[in-house]
């Protein structure tokens, strides 16, 4: 692929991001923007990445989004106009693929059906897959095998979620990620109201429709056909429409990208975002986006790329940055097609190169690494730990046009990082093929500080490290305060707790508490030296050492930043200087 005209790329804005929902630190984001005004956070962030509770959401810890407005309840105009007066830039998401059933569209379409506005607003799959599948016996079209084995699968089942239009028809939609339908308690008493319908034969109802909610989760057409037995005078209609009402509906609805209501939508999205202040923004589940038969639903090209580019449009006009997210293999080369099109990146390989070279006492991977992000040019934002998972399985080779394109890592040191992480305490997510079993891993998750056997030394010099590297440095809150493993809310979290492990909510006694340990103080010092020297606008030099040691430099006329590591006993020195001399910051 040609790398496209100069005038497409992106440039970042320099300095250190945070990283943290509204109401990681205390109650409410202001809270936050309290502690970036005391003098320990003094100069030591310019950005800010808050999560999507800053939006109006529901499930999937701000993922799931309602709308784009501002959530009173955590965000307030005046924490925006706080940041911006001490310098912070925001970035922000739009989740692209999905929105909450909440959301007004999708509310819209359960109310109105076929006479909703957005009844093409979001991807109907039978109407989808109409020529390219079979309809199965549960009111759905099971797709052909050619297309199914294509799908990229985030649950066992097909990724739908079935709903019923106010005519009684069943309606199938698609559903990548999460969902669940509710019921709240039926009784007789809402059948009392529908002529024709005694009280006993209100009551067998309730109790029929009771046990198949029990049993299926679910209602199918057929379960309802069994109404007609009752009586003749009763209102089939009208019987259907007192189970649905009794309904909830949980989940995120993929939308429809051929819909220039969608668009609309995006457009009017964005517009709201650089409201709010926001400089750049995080264009979440991208991937997922373009779906076309006879194509994988995740990163098919060049449908993909097309929307991408009529996104960075919109977002120009806003004077936004936008950069895609995206979980892949190294070997798939994906990282490199996005960064060719002039779109930052995600260094999703950096976390497990961290974990690889302190646990294994080596430069080898972490050095191949950074000369990639130089010698192609790469625009990265870096991280340790996250809201997400640890993404060691982005490391691994892949098979590409019938030959093999090797990882950072071999498969054996990829698997022995795991093991090790799990060992530690960490928690895993898995992938399922079209047929429900278990392919691989998806993420393992644990605070970072816990994924290094919470060791403060190796937490000090992972920071150090992340500070030298190229790219936008972002810091995940409870990795700066050496947070471990929260296992209480994983269990909390049932299903979803993998990913509440890593997301403990600091309370004030906690920051201040934090605020009196060494390894917290000693980030934030790294932090700041990355933050304001002019040393990190120059350029960048690796030394060769011995396989065990790593000797980092930045160099600028008016400073200078060097970086002396041994990864086997984590000891390391920082320096700093104005060009010529250098004095020692730290040393451990």
């Amino acid at each position: 692929m040609k790398k496209d005209p100069e005038s497409k790329a992106q440039t970042l804005p320099a300095g250190v991001m945070l990283n943290a929902y509204p109401d990681s630190i205390g109650k409410k984001l202001s809270d936050t923007v309290e502690l970036l005004k005391r003098a320990e956070f003094r100069d030591a962030f310019s950005l800010f990445y808050i999560l999507p509770t800053f939006f109006h959401s529901d499930l999937d810890r701000g993922f799931s989004i309602i709308d784009y407005d501002i959530n009173e309840e955590l965000v307030s105009p005046q924490d925006l106009d706080e940041l911006n007066e001490l310098g912070i830039h925001i970035k922000l998401d739009l989740v692209l693929n999905h929105l909450s059933v909440r959301s007004p569209q999708f509310v819209d379409l359960l109310e109105n059906g076929n006479e909703s506005p957005y009844r093409d607003f979001f991807i109907d799959w039978n109407e989808f897959w109409k020529d390219h599948g079979t309809m199965g016996e549960n009111d759905h079209v099971v797709p052909d095998k050619e297309h199914l084995e294509k799908l990229f699968m985030r649950k066992p089942d097909l990724p739908i979620l079935k709903i019923r239009f106010p005519d009684g028809s069943l309606q199938a939609y698609w559903n990548t990620f999460y969902q669940k339908v509710e019921f709240d308690e039926i009784t007789a008493e809402d059948f009392a109201h529908i002529k024709g319908m005694g009280p006993q034969e209100a009551s067998d109802f309730a109790h029929h429709i009771k046990v198949v909610i029990k049993d299926k989760g679910q209602l199918e057409s057929a379960d309802l056909e069994c109404i007609a037995k009752y009586n003749d005078q009763v209102s089939k209609d009208e019987l259907i429409a007192a189970v649905c009402h009794k309904r909830e509906f949980l989940g995120q609805m993929d939308l429809n990208a051929r819909s220039e209501l969608v668009w609309e939508f995006y457009d009017d999205t964005l517009r709201k975002l650089s409201e709010c202040g926001a400089k750049i923004i995080r264009l979440d589940a991208f991937a997922y986006l373009h779906k076309e038969p006879g194509q994988p639903n995740f990163f098919n090209r060049p449908g993909t790329w097309d929307y991408l580019e009529r996104l960075r449009g919109i977002a120009q006009k806003y004077e936004l940055i936008i950069f895609p997210e995206i979980h892949a293999e190294y070997g798939a080369g994906i990282h490199e097609e996005i960064a060719q099109q002039g779109y930052p990146i995600y260094d999703f390989f950096f976390p497990g190169l961290v974990i690889d070279a302190l646990d294994r006492g080596s430069n080898e991977a972490l050095l191949r690494w950074i000369e990639d992000i130089q010698t192609r040019g790469l625009q990265t934002i870096n991280m340790l730990g996250s809201h997400d998972g640890i993404p060691v399985l982005d490391l691994k080779g892949k098979q590409v046009n019938g030959s093999h394109r090797p990882g950072l890592l071999a498969d054996e040191q990829i698997e022995a990082a795991i093991e090790r992480i799990i060992e530690r305490g960490g928690r895993t997510k898995n992938l399922y093929d079209a047929d429900g079993k278990k392919i691989d891993y998806y993420q393992v998750n644990a605070t970072f500080y816990s994924a290094l056997g919470e060791d403060e030394q190796k937490l000090r010099l992972a920071r150090a490290i992340q500070m030298f590297m190229p790219g936008v440095p972002q810091v995940w809150y409870l990795d700066l305060f050496a947070g471990t493993n929260d296992y209480a809310a994983a269990e909390r979290g049932r299903t979803a707790g993998h990913k509440e492990i890593n997301r403990t909510t600091l309370k004030i006694i906690d920051i201040e508490a934090g605020l009196k340990r060494p390894v917290v103080l000693d980030q934030l010092d790294l932090i700041r030296l990355r933050n304001v020297s002019p040393a990190f606008a120059g350029e960048m030099k690796i030394f060769e050492t011995e396989p065990h040691l790593l000797h980092i430099s930045w160099q600028h006329p008016e400073a200078t930043a060097s970086l002396k590591a041994d990864l086997r006993n984590h000891s390391f020195t920082v320096c700093q200087g104005d060009g010529t001399d250098e004095e020692v910051l730290m040393s451990f």
